[in-house]
Order: structure tokens, then C-alpha cells, then sequence
């Protein structure tokens, strides 16, 4: 009798220690980070998510995106990402790269191709199409490309759109990002931060 009131008070303790730990680690301290990030990083607890000028959630500032039609065809009114090898492009569920090394053959003849695509595209010498226009990051999820390769798109742009070459440079270079703390990586520019300042311009 005695042992098994001590085995109820043994499962009783145990069970009253479980649900105060849940409310304490499981609720009250999933609500208290969370406030503290609304509070403090309200814009990255969010998904550092991107409006346009309607004020309409167009995409996070964190994964790219395409900018093509249906059929998967880039858009020449718009500035083009580099490419993605996550799913059908950019998809969040299957970020991931090629994994292909530099001698790979499919990996040779994927650059050589896009990099003909690149220059037909942007009506440009395959020499002046940079790196980044034509490999995938690692995750497939990028957002940026390089000063280099958003400025090569700048006469296809100013053409499609009937604007001076002049506004959309000084555009892609008012959107350059500087080095993290001013030596780690390389400038960028973000592609869905400066194609909703070129819608902006009409």
C-alpha cells in the first residue's frame, strides 16, 4: 500500500514538474522571445518582408526570386537574379545548390549556356558577362547579384522601359550594398529591392 501511494506521488510530481515546464520553456518563453523580437527587430522577426508601393507583402529581402513569365522566360522590363538550383528556382522548401565541382561537365556546359543566354539577352560580349549571372549560390536562394552584373542590365532595362540609361545607373548604384562591416564579402545589390524602386519610377 505504502509503495504505491509513494509510485502516485512519484508520477503525480513528475506530471505537475512537466506542465509547469511546458508553460514556463514552451509558452512563457516562446512569448517573451518573440516580443522582445517584435520590439527590437520587428522587420526581421517577420521575415524582413518587402511591400510595394500598395503596401501589398511582394517578397522577403532575404530569398530571391524570378522575374519571368509563365513560361519560365525572363521578363526584359525587369532586372534578372542570378540563377537557382532550388526546386523550379528560389523555392524555400528545396534550397539547395548543384553540388557540382568545377570540372563537372554538366556544370561546364550549364555555364556555357547561360552565359550565351546572358549576352543575347542583355545584346553584350560573353567576356562582360559576369560570374554571378550565370552560377547558382549554394543555397539557391540569393537575393543578390553583383554591381557588375545588375549595371550590364541596365541598357535592356532602359530600353524595354523608355527611360534614360543615366537614371537606371544612378538607380543600381544608389542600391549597392556596401561590405559587411566594411571588409567581410563582396557589394551587392539586392534584385527585388531595386526592381520595386524601378517600378516606383514607372
Amino acid at each position: 500500500m505504502s509503495s504505491t501511494r509513494t509510485a502516485v506521488r512519484t508520477h503525480w510530481v513528475a506530471i505537475r514538474a512537466m506542465l509547469v515546464f511546458t508553460l514556463v520553456l514552451g509558452v512563457g518563453y516562446t512569448i517573451v522571445v518573440t516580443g522582445i523580437g517584435q520590439v527590437i527587430l520587428p522587420a526581421q522577426a517577420n521575415g524582413s518582408t518587402m511591400t510595394d508601393a500598395s503596401g501589398e507583402v511582394v517578397g522577403s529581402a532575404l530569398i530571391g526570386q524570378s522575374f519571368a513569365d509563365a513560361d519560365g522566360n525572363p521578363l526584359p522590363e525587369w532586372f534578372q537574379p542570378r540563377p537557382s538550383a532550388a526546386g523550379d528556382g528560389y523555392d524555400g522548401d528545396a534550397s539547395s545548390g548543384s553540388n557540382w565541382g568545377p570540372e563537372n561537365a554538366d556544370l561546364i556546359a550549364a555555364i556555357e549556356e547561360r552565359t550565351a543566354q546572358v549576352a543575347e539577352f542583355n545584346r553584350v560580349d560573353e567576356a562582360d558577362v559576369p560570374a554571378d549571372a550565370v552560377t547558382a549560390s549554394a543555397s539557391g536562394l540569393d537575393p543578390h547579384i553583383s554591381p557588375e552584373y545588375a549595371l550590364l542590365q541596365v541598357a535592356r532595362v532602359a530600353g524595354e522601359r523608355g527611360l534614360p540609361e543615366s537614371e537606371l545607373r544612378e538607380l543600381v548604384e544608389s542600391r549597392i550594398q556596401a561590405r559587411d562591416l566594411g571588409y567581410l564579402g563582396e557589394p551587392t545589390v539586392n534584385v527585388l529591392q531595386l526592381n520595386l524602386a524601378l517600378a516606383e519610377l514607372g
